[in-house]
């Protein structure tokens, strides 16, 4: 008989390979340091919550056949303490021999004693999964938003993906664009092209350190009625673990502030002259989200980013919509919770869900274990 059984150490090594094979798409066998992150991350830290935990489908033959990645998250909704359990991998192999495995394995998590159970990297047979769960896919936090800057670059960059040796035409595409953007005049946003030279004019960025991007998290969230407990959360390692993905460059915090020193919000994106910068946050006040928006394509252009990639929230939709980007449907962000007064704020777009409060800020989502 099969069985969904809780994560533990001794199944750290079987659950890597399952995630080298299946999710990271590799045949070489999983390296040491994805079995040790593995480990720590679901088993060692100290937000783990009572009964919450990560879960492993063992097959008939006792084999580790699917593996569910939980970690747990403290949040507040008007003033009421929650525990959430945000879903990361969810794996199930020999869909042939157990077809039921991945299904078994998210409803024994749905089941767990949390308040609140989400992911935001749902795909397509998950999401179908988790709606006859009776899951909520919510549409305005579930795409990923592109901002075209340099646009020979950026599309060069796409390419790359699947053919590197591409990235030697970069210095041909460095000069289109130069061209292209010279030709700007003054106050001209186009729809894929953006000046380096033109600082946004409502507000002005400035670089701070991870532990001043993180004092800045409770303030400008505090008009969401469910948002992330951030002052019981372990900021400093979840930003850390955010920044050690070198493929993508350095993590790059900033403030925004109006001229007369107001601070109105705060972006976090990874940085590399030349690729698509992947923005982690980005935190806005109530009417500022243009701005913000503005000062980071701007902070972007300046370092010499072709192109940024970052995650909707609600909140910030209708500024993007009069700022060139295109929206793509990677991964839905599903819900599911027995209270009703949590799933009206999940539906009508009060809550604070993505980024740091969820799982793109772990090295499993885009992070280097060779």
């Amino acid at each position: 008989m099969s069985l969904v059984r809780p994560f533990e150490a001794a199944d750290a090594e079987a659950v890597a390979s399952l995630f080298q094979r299946m999710l990271r798409k590799l045949r070489a066998p999983a390296p040491a340091a994805l079995t040790a992150y593995i480990r720590d991350f679901y088993l060692e830290t100290p937000e783990r919550g009572d009964g919450i935990a990560s879960l492993v489908h063992v097959d008939d033959t006792g084999r580790i056949s699917g593996f569910v990645g939980v970690h747990a998250l403290l949040m507040i909704l008007d003033g009421r303490p929650l525990r959430a359990a945000v879903c990361g991998s969810l794996m199930a192999d020999g869909r042939d021999r157990d077809p039921m495995a991945g299904a078994r394995l998210l409803k024994a998590f749905v089941d767990g004693p949390q308040d609140l159970s989400f992911s935001e990297t749902a795909n397509a047979v998950s999401t179908r999964l988790w709606t006859r769960l009776r899951g909520v896919v919510l549409p305005q936090y579930s795409l990923d938003w592109v901002r075209v800057i340099r646009p020979a670059g950026f599309a060069i960059e796409l390419a790359a993906g699947r053919a590197g040796p591409l990235r030697l035409l970069k210095p041909a595409a460095a000069a289109f664009d130069g061209l292209l953007r010279r030709s700007l005049k003054p106050g001209d946003r186009r729809w894929a092209v953006a000046r380096e030279s033109e600082p946004a004019k409502a507000a002005h960025a400035s670089e701070i350190d991870g532990a001043g991007f993180a004092s800045l998290l409770e303030p400008l969230s505090a008009q969401f009625a469910l948002r992330p407990a951030w002052r019981d959360m372990p900021l400093e390692r979840m930003l850390a673990d955010a920044a050690a993905r070198p493929d993508l460059g350095a993590l790059v915090f900033s403030r925004v502030e109006t001229p007369n020193g107001a601070v109105i919000g705060a972006f976090a994106y990874h940085a590399r002259a030349g690729r698509i910068g992947r923005v982690l946050q980005v935190l806005a006040r109530p009417g500022q989200a243009g701005a913000v928006l503005d000062s980071l394509v701007d902070d972007a252009a300046r370092r010499g980013l072709c192109g940024l990639r970052g995650r909707t929230q609600p909140a910030l939709l209708e500024a993007m919509l009069t700022r060139k980007l295109a929206f793509v449907p990677v991964a839905s962000s599903v819900v599911h919770a027995r209270d009703a007064g949590i799933l009206h704020a999940l539906k009508t777009q009060q809550a604070f869900l993505n980024g740091l409060a969820g799982e793109n800020w772990s090295r499993l989502i885009g992070g280097r274990f060779d």
